[in-house]
């Protein structure tokens, strides 16, 4: 089987450092070049190059793909949560992401993924958060954000109306798991003709 190689973006991090880990258990997945804005910092072992001298890298080390981080279970979710918007275009919409108490950015990426998939249904008003006495309108949706321990990732997205509720919850125990799907994301995309994928193309192919 011929490998995939890969550049990976976002190196000196922790996610960085899970796909580096995770190519190296695999025989389909060859990593060639790291990119990071303290190149010292990153533990790999390829050649890792601050994002300004990226194109000159490209060039020499080849890659057939530039992973960046992904979240295929959460990504995934978009399959399912699509005909739940479509079939009840008349619940109430509320999203509840929790992580670890070092994550800096709210609401997360895979929030954020999960509220444009929302969008694209619903012409909804983020509420970040809710406090003081007043009415929810139906043109809301509440985004609440958690940061506390060690918690991977967790994200709820409620569907509710005044007889049933309908969840759709991803929960990430490792995050090897974020890792092998941006791996599996970049085996699927090197073999593609140039264009614009979603992630919710590889896992429906």
């Amino acid at each position: 089987m011929a490998e995939t190689r890969v550049a990976v973006n976002g190196a000196g991090g922790e996610m960085g450092g899970q796909v580096f880990a995770a190519a190296a258990e695999r025989d389909d997945i060859e990593a060639v070049l790291g990119v990071a804005p303290e190149p010292e910092a990153a533990a790999a072992q390829v050649p890792v190059v601050e994002p300004e001298d990226l194109g000159g890298a490209l060039d020499r080390h080849a890659p057939d793909a530039l992973v960046d981080f992904s979240v295929p279970a959460a990504a995934a979710a978009a399959g399912p949560l699509e005909p739940a918007l479509a079939a009840l275009p008349e619940y109430d919409v509320e999203l509840l992401e929790t992580h670890h108490s070092r994550k800096r950015e709210a609401p997360s990426g895979t929030a954020e993924t999960i509220l444009e998939t929302v969008a694209d249904h619903r012409e909804l008003d983020r509420v970040p958060g809710r406090e003081g006495t007043h009415d929810r309108t139906d043109e809301k949706v509440g985004v609440l954000v958690r940061r506390a321990g060690t918690i991977r990732g967790e994200h709820e997205l409620l569907l509710a109306d005044n007889d049933e509720v309908l969840t759709l919850t991803h929960r990430a125990e490792d995050r090897g798991v974020f890792a092998a799907g941006a791996l599996d994301a970049a085996v699927w995309i090197a073999g593609r003709p140039p264009g614009s994928y979603a992630f919710t193309d590889v896992v429906a192919d």
